[in-house]
């Protein structure tokens, strides 16, 4: 028996072995447990285990309002570095904001200052009396349009960023439409923890708690301009019940989340709660320290979306760049604030437009029946084999079973994510497996009726068949990418099982049924054959 013939035999029966290992841990539980936690497993997607759907809306506007306070803030910060003070601050628009500058020769000066700073914002004077100059700002068209453009894009890589801290596995976050995200959560229990965790803003702030304001007049709604009312939020460790306590605070925030270098869940020694503590980055530390060096003995109120967290007295100028976000945090409120934090907030609110909580029940119909039609399929298509081409037919059908067994330790092997439609492209690549074959044994015919001898006809089937099959499935395979590339989550299922059934159909169909007849001619040279 030839060398080939051995060695062809040989790289059957390790990828054999090999799949035979690794699909194993998939199919059933009864394994040790070394070896179930250390082996890749095929995970299931959201239609098959259930899970959450959720598809959000972004609030682009509110983006660019954003935005545009944030420049605003910046320009407020610019003029108070060069000495120039700025008696209010109006909103224009969603995009555009005005100055008010008191009498002298502020107006110039500002102007000249503001220009030299970020170019995205267009400075106008306004009117100039003596009762003071107005300066408009406004953002560029191209800034603008650089927001609506990036709100979905960022939106999406946040919650997916805060997704996979979050541990779930194969989740599916797209971007749908001008302002849509679709996300989808396989496996996720805790709807209401999933949802709070993907649509909250985490926008911090830290803002000065304004001490001579009086409650009363804030519920009321007498505020002044540059206040704002919030509510402090605790919770009581023996009973859990949540109360709001009402505070006023300052509009402007002194210092914001987006210089959060890391955040970490700790607890305290003594009552056993959780809190997190924050660490900021280098500008953060630095604004941190200074802010705190010039209010001794006020309040910093620590502010997440709007809801206040905790309000401590700074009782010493704190350097280092540390703080912490306490309030009676249990331990998964805490890990998930965490997550948000080191995540980074959304760019823009959402809205939770559509929420579905998918049952296991349908995923358990749903396999049900796609392993229904996969057996059916397979059945159909072994029986038609075994009639059609009798021996040859049979030696097809050993090799659609390996093709099944290499398709499915392929996807162990990547731990892919095993959809409905993942089904679908299984059934199909059961049917393009003896695809192949059929090419050859027609060929393998045409041969055997020109008089050639078994031998040279099975060889002269799989030389002349070889290009075809290979073309065949090269123009699935880029079909098969394509879906990948521009597909979204249940196409790309479809597309990778597609994709690996292609490539494995050619090693079983030139590979694996061409060895069966070389071995049988090495033994003993066939005379005839049943094809």
């Amino acid at each position: 028996m030839g060398k080939s013939i051995w060695g062809r035999t040989t790289l059957i029966a390790v990828l054999t072995a090999a799949s035979i290992i690794l699909v194993l841990p998939s199919l059933t539980d009864s394994l040790p447990v070394a070896w179930k936690e250390k082996s890749p497993k095929i995970h299931l997607g959201l239609d098959l285990q259930g899970g959450v759907f959720l598809r959000l809306a972004v609030e682009i506007d509110k983006a660019i309002e954003n935005t545009t306070l944030r420049y605003a803030d910046d320009a407020r910060a610019i003029l108070r570095e060069k000495g120039i003070p700025v008696l209010a601050m109006a909103k224009n628009g969603i995009d555009g904001f005005s100055l008010t500058l008191p009498p002298g020769d502020f107006a110039d000066r500002a102007m000249k200052g503001l220009k030299e700073g970020v170019g995205t914002v267009d400075y106008t004077l306004g009117s100039v009396t003596s009762s003071g100059a107005t300066i408009q700002a406004r953002m560029t068209p191209g800034e603008v349009q650089a927001i609506r453009a990036n709100a979905v894009t960022q939106g999406v890589e946040t919650i997916r960023n805060r997704i996979d801290q979050f541990g779930v596995r194969e989740p599916q976050i797209v971007a749908e439409g001008e302002d849509r995200i679709v996300v989808q959560l396989p496996g996720v229990k805790d709807q209401q923890r999933a949802i709070e965790l993907v649509g909250k803003t985490a926008l911090l702030e830290f803002k000065l708690v304004d001490e001579g304001a009086s409650v009363e007049e804030a519920i009321k709604g007498n505020l002044r301009e540059e206040d704002q009312l919030l509510y402090l939020k605790n919770v009581e460790p023996q009973t859990g019940r949540a109360t709001k306590t009402p505070i006023v605070v300052r509009k402007r925030a002194v210092l914001t989340g987006d210089t959060i270098k890391t955040a970490r869940v700790n607890f305290q020694s003594q009552q056993g709660g959780a809190y997190v503590s924050l660490s900021f980055d280098n500008r953060g530390a630095r604004i941190f320290d200074r802010v705190t060096a010039e209010n001794v003995k006020r309040r910093l109120a620590i502010v997440l979306d709007d809801t206040v967290y905790s309000a401590p007295v700074i009782q010493e100028r704190i350097s280092g760049g540390e703080a912490q976000i306490t309030g009676s945090f249990t331990p998964e409120e805490a890990s998930d604030l965490a997550i948000v934090l080191r995540a980074g907030s959304l760019p823009a609110p959402v809205k939770i437009i559509q929420n579905v909580s998918v049952g296991p029940s349908l995923g358990r119909d749903s396999i049900q029946k796609g392993i229904r039609a996969a057996f059916i399929g397979g059945f159909l298509v072994i029986g038609f084999m075994l009639v059609y081409y009798r021996f040859a037919g049979l030696v097809a059908d050993v090799a659609l079973v390996f093709n099944i067994l290499f398709l499915l330790a392929g996807m162990s092997a990547l731990e892919a994510t095993l959809t409905l439609p993942g089904i679908a492209g299984i059934i199909l690549a059961i049917g393009m497996a003896v695809d192949s074959n059929v090419l050859i044994f027609e060929r393998i015919r045409e041969e055997l009726r020109s008089k050639k001898t078994v031998r040279a006809s099975i060889d002269a089937g799989y030389e002349k068949a070889f290009w075809t099959v290979i073309d065949s499935h090269v123009t699935t395979l880029i079909t098969a990418m394509i879906l990948f590339q521009f597909g979204t989550g249940p196409i790309k299922g479809f597309a990778v099982t597609l994709s690996m059934g292609v490539a494995i159909n050619l090693f079983t169909a030139l590979v694996c049924t061409k060895v069966v007849f070389d071995y049988l001619n090495a033994r003993r040279p066939m005379q005839t054959l049943s094809i």
